[in-house]
C-alpha cells in the first residue's frame, strides 16, 4: 500500500509544479534575467547529469574508461567536429581503454 501512496504523492506532486508554471505572471517571465538563466539552465543540468554519470559509481567518485571517452568526446567538440563523430570519438575512447584493461 505505501508503493501506491507514494505514485500519490508524486503525481499530485508533478500537478502541482506544473500548476505553479502556469501561475507565474508573464511579465516576470520577459525580463532578461529569467530569459538569460532560462537559456543557460539546460546547459547546466545537462553537464551536471554529465558529471554524475562519468565520475561516480553509488557514492563513490571513480576515474575509469568514461573519462577517457568524455574526454575524447571534449578534444572532438573544441575541435569543431560534427556531433556524430564526437559520439564515435568518445565511443572509441571508452572501447580502447576499457580493451586495454583500463
Amino acid at each position: 500500500m505505501n508503493v501506491w501512496i507514494a505514485i500519490a504523492a508524486t503525481a499530485l506532486g508533478c500537478y502541482l509544479a506544473k500548476l505553479l508554471g502556469l501561475l507565474v505572471p508573464a511579465g516576470a517571465l520577459d525580463r532578461s534575467l529569467v530569459k538569460r538563466l532560462a537559456a543557460l539552465l539546460p546547459v547546466a543540468l545537462l553537464a551536471a547529469l554529465t558529471a554524475q554519470q562519468t565520475f561516480s559509481t553509488g557514492h563513490h567518485v571513480l576515474i575509469d574508461a568514461r573519462a577517457a571517452g568524455l574526454a575524447a568526446a571534449a578534444v572532438a567538440l573544441l575541435l569543431r567536429a560534427p556531433f556524430l563523430v564526437i559520439v564515435a570519438a568518445a565511443v572509441l575512447a571508452t572501447a580502447g581503454v576499457r580493451a586495454l584493461g583500463g
